[in-house]
Formats: C-alpha cells, structure tokens, sequence
C-alpha cells in the first residue's frame, strides 16, 4: 500500500533505525486540530505528536510511528523536497506548505488578467523546494483572449518550464497535463484559479469541493481549507492546497535565480562582478534593457523578489541567533545557580 503513496528504496533504507527500534512507516496525508492522519501498510491512522520530538509534520512528509493504541509520530524522516514560504503572520518563522513533493503545478486562470509578478513569485517557490515546476493555464473555455498567445507570454516568464492550456469544461489539455506530471504532485495558486477542478479531473471523481467565483474580479473562496494528500488512479499521489492569498519568499535566492536565468546570464557580462544594474558602467543588463531584448518590468520583479527574500533570510538569522543567545542566557543562569547552591552547603 506504502509503494501507491511513493515509499522506494531509498526510504526503506532510511528508515531501517526506526524499523529496528519497533516503529512503523507512515505517509502524513492530512494535518489537522493537532493530530495527522498517516496512512500505514496496515491502512490509515490518527496520530500524535510531541512538540519536543522536532519540527511539526506536514502533509506530505514521511513519518516513524509508534504501534501503540494510540499511535505517535515519534520522527520525521529527512525531507527529500520541501516548499517553504515565509509565514503570513511575517513573522521570520517559515511555513512549510508541502513535504517530499516531485511537481509544483502552478495554476492560473486565464478568465482574469495574467498576473506576472505572482507567476514568478510562485515559481521562485517552487524552484526552490527542489522539485520541478510546471505552469498550467485553466479555463481556457472562458478566456478573454486567444489563449496560445496567453501561453506564449507566460513562457517568456517561466523559463525551462512547461507552460500548459487546459478547460475543465472542454477536457482541452487534460490529456497531456496527466503524462506531464510524476510521483508527488502538489497544485498551487490562488483561490478561483480552478485548482479543485483540476485536481478532481486528475483523480477522476468528485474527491475535492469546488465553488463558483466572483464575477468581478475572478476570485474565489476557499473551498479546499487543508492540504490533503490523495492517490491518483494511474499511480502518484496529489496535494490540493488551499487558495493562496499571499505568497511571501524565504530565502529562496537558488529559485530566483531559475527564475530570472536570462538576467542571471546577461549580469556575467557586466564590467563589475558586484554591479547593481542601475547607473555602472558596462552593465549588460541595463545594455539589454535598451536594445529592447529585456523587459525592465522583469528586473524590478527580480529585485523586488530579492529583497523580499534576503529580508526574510535576514530576520530569520536573526531570530535563530536571538534564540542561541537565551540559550546561553539560560545555561548561564543555571549555572550560577548550582555554584550559589554549594557555596551555601
């Protein structure tokens, strides 16, 4: 049954302490109200877990579970991939949407205007979990204009990536999206963009909601509120996750530069290693810019998207040395306290 849901060999291997020591393996399919359902060899279970024992689990992860009655995540095995983005709350602490995934499908709905900025926004998150991204265009049936132009200019955005048209309504596409994706696939993009459609189209049932949107602006409600893994009828397993209303970067300075290769490239030929691409001299960015072969839209975005992302990786270094600090704070203070103790005995 573990084999349906991804488990291979080299899980097998990295779980033989965890086997040897009782415990069971388990895949995280859903994570809700402080217990996660794990589906075992055995069938699926309810789970505990302890705070104390490491990082929360998350949908997707691969887990070491205990036999009891009332059965424990006792460990997480090491993350293969892992789509991070910074918290909502913007606090520095990140938020792992999605563990162990094979293909980041990004969808948009072609009955709104196409959003660059969150096109790149969402790549750059999806490069950067370590699995391969792929863009998929729903509605076709409702869009507003020729939809091979559409594609065409979400390509030009999506570098190296495969950028698919589909409609739930006429079937256009399906065919060739089901052969496109592999092993663990997670659907991302805002709520509307007919990820629960899609996701239902791939399964071949009615397993996920879906609703209507606004006619004004395209938008939708939440109808997906967990990220659920399910297994596909032709094998792999689908995450649906809910619509997401913002997507802010953590770190990801590897997926921006997937992202953005072409300015990547061109900023090797630069007269300074350290050029900003504003005024320097011999910048073959701002050279490119005038020539008309690059957009200057696409070098705001990407240092816009940069300086999100070192901020985030800045607060992060500094919460994390804030942390070590109370630590050795805490030592410190436990140990005067001995000292003061045997002075006095």
């Amino acid at each position: 049954m573990l084999r349906s849901y991804g488990w291979d060999g080299a899980h097998e291997h990295a779980f033989a302490a965890h086997r040897a020591a009782g415990l069971r393996p388990a895949r995280v399919v859903l994570v809700d109200r402080g217990l996660a359902t794990v589906v075992t060899a055995a069938g699926p279970v309810r789970a505990t877990w302890s705070a104390h024992s490491g990082p929360p689990p998350c949908t997707g992860d691969w887990a070491a579970v205990t036999t009891a009655a009332q059965p424990e995540l006792a460990a997480l095995l090491p993350r293969r991939t892992a789509i991070v983005r910074a918290a909502a709350s913007r606090t520095s602490r990140p938020q792992v949407l999605a563990a162990n995934v094979d293909t980041v499908v990004v969808v948009e709905s072609l009955a709104t205007p196409i959003p660059a900025g969150r096109i790149e926004r969402m790549l750059a998150l999806a490069w950067d979990s370590g699995a391969l991204p792929v863009v998929v265009l729903t509605k076709a049936d409702l869009a507003g204009r020729d939809p091979a132009e559409a594609r065409e200019e979400v390509a030009a955005l999506a570098l190296g990536v495969d950028v698919l048209v589909t409609s739930i309504a006429t079937g256009e596409g399906l065919d060739i999206l089901a052969a496109a994706l592999t092993g663990t696939i997670v659907l991302l993009g805002p709520s509307g963009a007919g990820k629960s459609s899609l996701g239902n189209a791939l399964l071949g049932a009615e397993a996920l909601t879906t609703g209507a949107v606004r006619a004004g602006d395209g938008k939708g409600r939440h109808t997906t509120v967990h990220r659920e893994l399910l297994p596909l009828p032709n094998g792999g397993v689908l995450i649906d996750t809910p619509g997401l209303r913002a997507v802010g970067l953590h770190d990801t300075e590897d997926g921006l530069q997937q992202v953005f290769a072409e300015i990547e490239e061109l900023a090797r030929d630069c007269r300074f290693a350290d050029c900003r691409h504003t005024s320097e001299p011999g910048c073959a960015v701002r050279a490119a810019i005038e020539a008309g072969t690059l957009a200057p839209r696409r070098l705001d975005s990407y240092r816009r998207l940069q300086r999100e992302s070192d901020w985030a990786a800045s607060r992060n270094d500094a919460r994390l040395r804030a942390e070590r600090e109370n630590q050795r704070k805490a030592i410190t203070r436990h140990l005067r306290a001995t000292y003061h103790f045997r002075g006095q005995s």
